[in-house]
């Protein structure tokens, strides 16, 4: 079993995986570029900083930078030590390097002497003073064994720090692993000998362009879903807001009409010459299924005209295809027999669109006019915030496709289980899950699933992310120091207002990550060639 280096407590590895924002470690008025672009949630942004970082929605943890980061000295570090210890460094897969530490026996002989040292000062003897006691009764009494354990360890103690020092700015944190057996070391282990161990460590990926300088001319296209348009925007929540100030009434002389709304059961099977294959699709039944018609453009395609003149009390059914471009992978292109009963059935009383319902409308309006005039800027600055996102969002997923990384595997899973404790946080805010649920969540088979199901999109996270990283190195881009400290406080105020624990240092460090992401973001921006396609 390999001997973990937390064991003995090392505190002098230079090397830090930053994650950018963590919903759990992190202000709430940061959010990371790399979130899917969604255009049916605004956010309200706190500051100013925030409104540029929010349009650009980061995802939680999603930006990693593997960069070096100073730490405090430890007395280990600095500990002298009487000969040089031997480091062989071998380069392995996955960016991680195996070091072997040769230790020479003046090293073993002084840690012998200052573990028996610490013995003597220790153990009580009948008989002789604390430090007094001749070395061959303290062996007799704490046993050679214990003596030698304990050597080994200040060996590996005092000497991994200077072996370290030669990945010193490379290694990833929490990524060193002593592999030799202890076991083995003790058997290897004399006074009068060297000693020898071998040890892994992840080290920062190199980011490597397949075309270099590639992103400098970054031709992007995006699409923009007509909805968010201003115009459009504005009519749909004029037109929505005026539904809402309406009454539903029942419909009892008439069958469906567009604009009523009606609850109804469905139910659909497969079509199949051959009855016993037919099968159910659980994915497209429903009770009690409220459907605007207004909405007609959200169902399956056909779904609507097949209803329409259903009357309550009524059971109608029909065949549909699913088409291929359907969201759901497993349902393109079946073809089903849909069975749809009619519930209950209404029609809207709405007051006339006129002056006299501005306020109801848009409270301290007085006409019309000034309604949409309000309802379209604000359209305005939804529309823009989600062109940035989009274009944001289409970059990124360029940029992971155009360089080549050995990824560590400590990376892989640190990134991961970032992304899958947000999730968590997600779906505990959402459900309240109890202990056994929340446990069940946690456990290791449960993240292990998840980073094997999320392989891709992880990877691709990190590509996208340390791409960013070394751009930002590359054109040796900055942000101002008043930049970093307005947004250090405002998100210390944001924790304090929440009552939330944080770590200053930590908060500081992850708000440079985000100034730097959207600095990348901004200059790819203005030198890429962008085209926007409305869909």
């Amino acid at each position: 079993m390999a001997l973990s280096v937390n064991s003995i407590k090392l505190h002098n590895l230079n090397q830090k995986t930053h994650l950018f924002v963590p919903q759990n470690t992190i202000s709430p008025s940061f959010k990371n570029p790399i979130l899917q672009f969604n255009t049916k949630v605004q956010r309200k942004p706190l500051t100013s900083f925030s409104r540029q970082i929010q349009s650009q929605q980061w995802p939680a943890s999603s930006l990693i930078k593997a960069s070096a980061a100073p730490s405090k000295t430890s007395k280990a570090e600095t500990d002298k030590l009487p000969a040089d210890v031997k480091v062989t460094e071998t380069q392995e897969p996955n960016s991680r390097v195996r070091l072997n530490v040769e230790v020479p026996a003046a090293v073993g002989e002084d840690c012998y002497r200052r573990v028996v040292k610490e013995f003597m000062k220790q153990v009580k003897i009948p008989g002789f003073r604390p430090g007094k006691i001749p070395e061959s009764i303290l062996l007799s009494y704490v046993g050679e064994e214990s003596v030698q354990k304990a050597t080994v360890e200040s060996i590996l103690k005092r000497t991994l720090p200077h072996a370290m020092s030669t990945v010193e700015g490379r290694a990833l944190r929490d990524s060193v692993r002593i592999i030799t057996k202890f076991s083995d070391m003790e058997k290897r282990y004399s006074s009068q000998t060297s000693l020898s161990y071998d040890v892994i460590v992840d080290v920062v990926p190199e980011v490597k362009w397949i075309t270099e300088n590639g992103y400098k001319n970054l031709k992007i296209v995006v699409e923009i879903d007509n909805e968010i348009e201003a115009e459009r925007a504005c009519e749909l929540e004029i037109k929505r807001r005026h539904k809402s100030i309406g009454s539903l009434k029942v419909v009892t002389d008439r069958g469906l009409q567009a604009g009523d709304l009606v609850v109804l059961d469905i139910s659909a099977t497969t079509i199949d010459q051959d009855e016993s294959n037919i099968q159910n699709i659980p994915a497209a039944e429903s009770k009690g299924f409220h459907f605007d018609t207004e909405d007609g453009e959200s169902v399956l395609p056909g779904f609507l005209d097949a209803i329409i003149g259903i009357q309550r009390g009524e059971t109608k059914s029909f065949p549909l295809a699913f088409p291929e471009s359907w969201q759901q992978e497993n349902l393109r292109g079946v073809h089903a027999q849909f069975t749809v009963e009619c519930k209950e059935l209404f029609y809207r009383d709405l007051p006339e669109l006129n002056d006299s319902i501005a306020d109801k409308l848009l409270p301290g309006c007085t006409d019309l006019k000034q309604v949409k005039e309000s309802l379209l800027h604000r359209c305005r600055e939804m529309e823009q915030t989600a062109r940035d996102q989009a274009t944001d969002n289409a970059i990124l997923d360029q940029l992971w496709k155009m360089v080549e990384i050995d990824i560590p595997q400590s990376l892989f899973e640190e990134q991961g289980r970032q992304l899958y404790g947000a999730k968590l946080l997600e779906i505990q805010a959402k459900m309240k899950l109890n202990e056994e649920q929340l446990a069940s969540l946690s456990s290791p088979k449960a993240v292990n699933e998840f980073l094997e199901n999320q392989r891709e999109n992880i990877t691709k996270l990190i590509k996208q992310n340390l791409a960013v990283g070394d751009i930002f190195k590359r054109e040796n881009l900055q942000f101002s120091s008043e930049e970093l400290v307005t947004e250090v406080q405002n998100s210390i105020a944001e924790f304090e207002r929440h009552k939330q624990d944080y770590d200053e240092e930590r908060v500081k460090e992850q708000v440079q990550e985000v100034l730097e992401g959207a600095k990348v973001l901004e200059w790819l921006k203005e030198h890429a060639e962008i085209q926007y396609i409305t869909r």
